[in-house]
């Protein structure tokens, strides 16, 4: 994919949505950070009907804290992983207490130091509490860059390296979004949905699916 098709492409997608954000339902960046963590291998949806039983009592550090592993195991025993979840949640509550006055950091160093927190996650806070032009690659923006042309990698590293050099700069603080969505929604694994796609005459994919 050319710089003039990068440019329509994500012409395109602005147009359609001016405004993305992630689906995950937070209020506060301690809570986006939470969600993240739970996302891992499980569905927004699914998170966003734990975490609207918990976090309107349970939504800050202290208070999630306070609740304790076992407390917030039983909020989260519908998402995968939860008994580990949960034991990286708490932990991360302490470290925020102890090391940050509470606060969720805006450096990548240490939001990676937190328990459950890898690069992914931190970019997802990065980009969508503090508005850094970060690129969060998950599998639908792996499968994306790979399948339109956009930033072809073996990994998701690499990936996310071209996606920094070839998405053009007025659009890197939403592209994240963007991509995601397309992903998920249009852009899918096993049968895509060329025919509503908006983007589909400037991608690489040559077999694409018919009507």
């Amino acid at each position: 994919m050319n710089a003039a098709k990068r440019l329509e492409m994500f012409q395109r997608l602005r147009a359609a949505n001016p405004h993305p954000t992630t689906e995950l339902e937070y209020d506060t960046p301690f809570q986006l950070l939470i969600a993240v963590i739970l996302s891992a291998q499980a569905t927004d949806k699914s998170v966003n009907l734990a975490t609207r039983r918990f976090f309107p009592q349970y939504g800050t550090p202290q208070t999630l804290f306070d609740l304790g592993e076992e407390g917030l195991a039983e909020y989260i025993k519908t998402i995968g992983l939860y008994r580990t979840k949960a034991r990286n949640v708490i932990a991360t509550c302490r470290m925020l207490l102890d090391l940050h006055g509470g606060n969720v950091p805006r450096e990548r160093e240490a939001l990676e130091a937190l328990p459950g927190v890898g690069r992914k996650t931190a970019n997802v806070v990065l980009n969508t509490a503090f508005g850094l032009p970060t690129m969060a690659v998950d599998t639908h923006i792996f499968r994306v860059s790979n399948r339109t042309g956009l930033a072809p990698g073996k990994n998701v590293l690499e990936v996310e390296q071209k996606l920094l050099r070839n998405v053009p700069r007025e659009f890197l603080l939403d592209a994240h979004h963007w991509l995601i969505l397309h992903g998920r929604y249009i852009c899918v694994a096993r049968t895509p949905k060329c025919p509503q796609c908006g983007i589909s005459d400037l991608c690489d994919f040559k077999p694409k699916t018919a009507a």
